[in-house]
């Protein structure tokens, strides 16, 4: 056998040792297709079927709208659509520019790659997301973990950095709602320590965006505009769609494009996409949040259903928002749980460390406009049933570990 044989083979060799050691750990990932009632989805709304977008997407194609952007924004990539799309959502969200990336994992890894500097620190909360610790990875500036949600944990990391003679900015970094455990960050108390120490706070609305907060605008509506906020708004989860907003100040924005190597060297996003997202912002401000008709007020009263029916059924404590954690602890029953749950026609997914940590293990339960209040009894009635099985006795019922995320 030749040299560069003997080498491909060994590398084979290491990858086949690695997957099988994740599957003996049950942490083994494999796709599987869509089959029964969503629940595993982050499509909250319902819109990424719905025929607002279709007719949007039909629409677009008609007046001449690409399907490829040919390049990216700085050459000839940059499209009439990425800009009206920029536009609007600036005035919709309330901020002072905003800037479009083909996706929620892209924009915030190039946030924390580009704008943090040199001298300066991230204080990230523990359970952020894995596309915030790739950013943080690839800058400038060092990081450090502050205990979930705990603001100070965030201000005696930024003032121990201060005693041990750090000169630069602090970057506190969040997620509105945590994708994992459905709580919420104390954003009040965090800009107020990022205000005390000349800071910024980064917010990542992905799971909020026209869900929550006035208008569907986020939990951080009210911070939107401010000098020291930025924010990220995810197209592809409620807004049915794809793509990442990064909303802040015109200067940050500016950076962003003049120094941020994942857009200026990326080829642009789709135009049509950027269609398929105004589409949606506009459906989320027609909503008139405040009655039957309203998509959220829906949502809101299928979210309460589902809290209470899991509380009374199986011993639940849902955090109130769309999504609700099923806390097993060992990654094995997770996915027992999870395989019981689909052979009744439920499609909810086992979650496995590192995306949650270790002892962590769950079913992450969102709550969708692709069910109604019957299906969600359904659920419950059936999760209640497999949960007096032997086999989860023990299983942690609505416990979420607050230990750093791997």
């Amino acid at each position: 056998m030749s040299g560069d044989g003997e080498k491909h083979e060994s590398l084979h060799r290491e990858h086949v040792q690695s997957l099988t050691a994740l599957e003996r750990r049950n942490r083994l990932r494999k796709l599987a297709p869509r089959q029964g009632y969503d629940f595993s989805s982050n499509d909250y709304l319902g819109f990424a079927a719905c025929e607002d977008l279709r007719k949007a997407i039909v629409a677009a194609v008609d007046r001449g709208v690409p399907i490829g952007s040919g390049g990216s924004r700085l050459l000839r990539g940059n499209d009439p659509e990425h800009e009206a799309l920029e536009a609007e959502a600036a005035e919709f969200f309330g901020a002072e520019a905003v800037l479009f990336f083909a996706s929620g994992f892209a924009a915030n890894t190039a946030v924390f790659a580009t704008l943090p500097q040199r001298g300066d620190l991230i204080v990230h909360d523990s359970l952020i997301h894995a596309s915030a610790h790739d950013g943080m990875r690839l800058s400038r500036a060092p990081s450090v973990a502050a205990r979930h949600n705990d603001p100070q944990a965030f201000e005696d990391a930024i003032a121990g950095w201060r005693a041990e003679g750090g000169t630069g900015r602090p970057w506190i970094a969040v997620e509105s709602l945590y994708s994992m455990d459905g709580d919420a960050a104390p954003l009040d108390e965090l800009i107020a320590i990022a205000e005390a120490h000349d800071g910024m706070l980064l917010i990542d609305e992905a799971h909020a965006t026209g869900v929550l907060g006035p208008g569907g605008r986020g939990l951080g509506a009210h911070l939107e505009g401010r000098p020291e906020v930025l924010t990220l708004h995810t197209c592809g989860k409620a807004l049915g769609a794809m793509g990442g907003l990064v909303c802040g100040p015109r200067v940050l924005v500016e950076f962003l494009i003049n120094r941020c190597r994942p857009f200026i060297y990326s080829t642009a996003p789709s135009p049509l996409m950027a269609s398929a997202v105004r589409a949606a912002l506009d459906l989320v401000k027609s909503d008139s949040d405040d009655g039957p008709d309203s998509d959220r007020w829906r949502h809101r009263k299928l979210v309460e259903t589902a809290g209470e029916l899991l509380g009374q059924h199986c011993g639940i404590v849902a955090p109130g928002t769309h999504i609700i954690p099923v806390v097993v602890g060992k990654d094995e029953l997770a996915v027992r749980l999870a395989k019981a749950m689909q052979l009744r026609g439920f499609d909810v997914r086992a979650i496995r460390p590192p995306t949650v940590p270790e002892g962590g293990a769950r079913l992450r339960v969102p709550i969708t406009m692709n069910v109604d209040q019957a299906i969600v009894a359904e659920f419950a009635s059936a999760l209640a049933e497999e949960l007096d099985q032997d086999d989860f006795r023990d299983v942690r019922r609505g416990e979420a570990s607050e230990s750093e995320a791997g």
